[in-house]
């Protein structure tokens, strides 16, 4: 099982500010899902993410 990664880990991973993250993270369409009140991400989905923003 992958360990699903937190706001933190996902601002880290990108090298943005936690807030960039929290602010953008819908417009964006950061893969995030929601578990209780807290947002998670898969690794994998981030970094199809990743790869499907050099397309815009």
């Amino acid at each position: 099982m992958t360990k699903l990664m937190t706001v933190n880990d996902v601002a880290d991973f990108l090298g943005v500010p936690k807030s960039w993250v929290y602010d953008n993270w819908k417009r964006e369409a950061i893969p995030f899902k929601r578990v209780g009140k807290s947002l998670r991400c898969r690794p994998n989905d981030l970094n199809r993410w990743l790869d499907e923003q050099g397309a815009r």
